[in-house]
């Protein structure tokens, strides 16, 4: 006992996966960071998409900037005390597709579903057609080159995502500490000068095409709640918070809203001060980088902090998006497939299909942001309303002590969202809100004939039923097509011996001096097994043995087809190989009720 050998009591321990364990959990320090890019880095374009509004109405219009952003952030006040209620109901996580599935039933969930659908995919495009704005901001030379770029961008995180390496939230700790700290730089900096250090971008004319009223004030607060997109990222992932979980997931809610409350607000000032306006080939953040910082290293150090935060933000799509969908798989709702995952692992379905509806928008509108914007909110603002409505009905129905005023706030956060949405897609119907009223509705239907399908399915199947006792065993016959007398037929002759009670081998040559050798060939051999050789005199090869399976198989006996393929130990020898093993598999696949098996035969090669 003295030097330690004192005998313990041995337990077993299961060690854990990479991942498990509470220190691998997040801080509140670290949910920001890993959860809240997608939030925070919308100060790079929600305050341009107001100015942009606004400026409809002359550059003496953008004084109502900061009016409409203390309305955004007041509504993000809101949407931030209502996360953290939804936070202590729902500490599993899950978001607006959970909540929805729970309280507000099927049709609820779809419409929640497919908004989230819409919303992450959006995210991906906005983010990089921002953060191509920001690059192009600082390299004036990649003005032009926005799509390839955000295409360049899109297959890097693609790859990334495929390959499955995982966000650390300690590797987002630099980048996320140097965006909120580079903003509020700028915010400090250029409010302590008297006139901005440098203007940059060239100069356009905005004369006044509306007048500044109730209309295109809506507008601008329309354009403006991109800002307020991720909101709900932190509620999504509470279970990944270190114990007490639901304490430090609401303070990264808090600390997110403060956050992305200051910058918005020290944004706004500084545009009304200083009058800033959309100009050529740089964006508005820029132009406030410029004001504060000039034009030297820290300007060019400050877009490529943005870019980088911007497709930081972009790869939290791939994060949800995937996940979602294997949810979605997992009701039946989308094809089973997306639900299956990699070693890595990876939802690999999942990420290609963001990754391709992601290119396919970033074509559509050749990646301009201010195209995109009109889209973007509406999926969001759907999420939003649905989490507060669920959990309107959650205090209604359990009535825990002070329910009343739980549902009050949820009521009114419901109540809130729903008229901005409500404004949202009023005011940006005709510039492309109309494609989502139109893709979300298209999903739903989607997902519920996908679940439709499953159900009839599982009903043809008998899936949760005992079945009738099987058949009694019949007499089985294996063919196995051949083309000559080698070690592959050795190799498909003997492994059919093992499966079936009679062996055929099946050959189909189109020469009669072919035919002859072959036969002279398998009397020679003599593998105990028959051979039948088929002639051919058009030279087909597939139709030959589809016609001698399905004559084989009409007195009721158990066939299966043994298809011997030769594989190459490269791949890139593959397509010197014969592929008409694979061609015949699938058409006896098509046309008959046989068992059809590929038996591979690995060369050194």
């Amino acid at each position: 006992m003295v030097f330690g050998l004192a005998r313990r009591e041995l337990r077993p321990r299961v060690p854990l996966r990479p991942g498990e364990g509470e220190k691998h959990r997040l801080t509140s320090l670290e949910g920001l960071a890993a959860l809240s890019l997608d939030a925070l880095s919308s100060v790079a374009y929600g305050p341009e998409a107001i100015v942009i509004a606004l400026v409809a109405a002359g550059t003496g219009a953008l004084s109502a900037t900061l009016p409409v952003t203390l309305a955004i952030v007041f509504l993000l006040a809101a949407l931030v005390v209502s996360y953290a209620q939804v936070i202590a109901v729902h500490p599993d996580g899950g978001g607006a597709y959970a909540v929805a599935k729970k309280d507000l039933g099927p049709t609820a969930s779809l419409l929640a579903a497919a908004s989230l659908v819409v919303d992450y995919v959006l995210t991906v495009a906005v983010s990089l057609s921002a953060g191509a704005d920001a690059l192009a901001s600082a390299f004036p030379a990649l003005a032009h080159d926005k799509l390839p770029v955000c295409l360049a961008g899109l297959a890097l995180l693609t790859v990334v995502n495929l390959r499955g390496v995982a966000e650390s939230a300690r590797v987002l700790m630099l980048p996320t500490v140097l965006f909120i700290m580079t903003i509020l730089g700028v915010v400090v900096i250029d409010l302590l000068r008297s006139h901005p250090a440098a203007v940059v971008g060239t100069p356009l004319s905005f004369p006044p095409k509306e007048s500044l009223g109730l209309l295109l004030l809506l507008k601008a607060f329309s354009s403006g709640c991109s800002a307020l997109t991720g909101v709900e990222a932190i509620a999504n992932a509470v279970p990944t918070f270190r114990a007490p979980r639901v304490r430090r997931a609401q303070r990264t809610e808090l600390m997110l809203g403060a956050l992305l409350g200051v910058m918005l607000i020290g944004l706004a000032v500084l545009i009304r001060r200083d009058h800033v306006a959309p100009r050529g080939e740089v964006t508005v953040l820029a132009q406030l980088t410029a004001g504060a910082f000039g034009t030297g290293w820290p300007y060019y150090a400050t877009n490529l902090v943005v870019t980088l935060v911007l497709g930081l933000a972009a790869n939290t799509s791939f994060g949800g998006l995937p996940v979602l969908m294997s949810l979605l798989a997992r009701d039946h709702r989308l094809p089973h497939l997306f639900g299956l995952r990699a070693e890595r692992p990876v939802y690999r379905y999942g990420v290609l299909a963001l990754a391709l509806l992601a290119a396919v928008l970033l074509l559509a509108t050749e990646a301009d942001t201010h195209r995109l914007i009109p889209l973007f909110a509406i999926g969001v603002f759907i999420g939003f309303t649905l989490s507060q409505l669920g959990l309107v009905l959650h205090w209604a129905r359990d009535k825990p002590a002070g329910w009343r005023r739980r549902a009050l706030i949820n009521g009114t956060g419901a109540l809130l969202t729903t008229l901005a949405g409500v404004i949202l897609l009023t005011t940006k119907f005709l510039a492309g809100a109309w494609v989502v009223v139109v893709a979300v509705p298209l999903l739903m239907l989607l997902f519920a004939r996908i679940q439709r399908y499953y159900t009839a399915v599982g009903e043809e199947l008998g899936l949760g039923r005992v079945p009738a006792p099987p058949d009694r065993r019949t007499a089985s016959l294996v063919i196995v097509p051949l083309g000559e007398v080698s070690k592959l037929a050795r190799h498909a002759i003997g492994a059919a011996l093992s499966l079936g009670d009679e062996v055929v081998a099946v050959a189909v040559h189109a020469d009669p001096a072919k035919s002859r050798a072959l036969r002279e060939s398998w009397e020679r051999w003599n593998p105990g097994v028959r051979l039948d050789v088929i002639d051919s005199p058009s030279r087909s090869l597939v139709q030959p043995i589809v016609d001698y399976v399905q004559r084989a198989a009409r007195d009721g006996r158990q066939i299966a087809v043994l298809i011997p393929e030769v594989e190459p130990r490269h791949r890139r020898y593959e397509i010197l190989q014969n592929q008409r093993g694979l061609l015949l598999a699938t058409v006896l696949r098509a046309r008959t009720d046989v068992v059809v098996c590929l038996l591979p035969y690995r060369l050194g090669l």
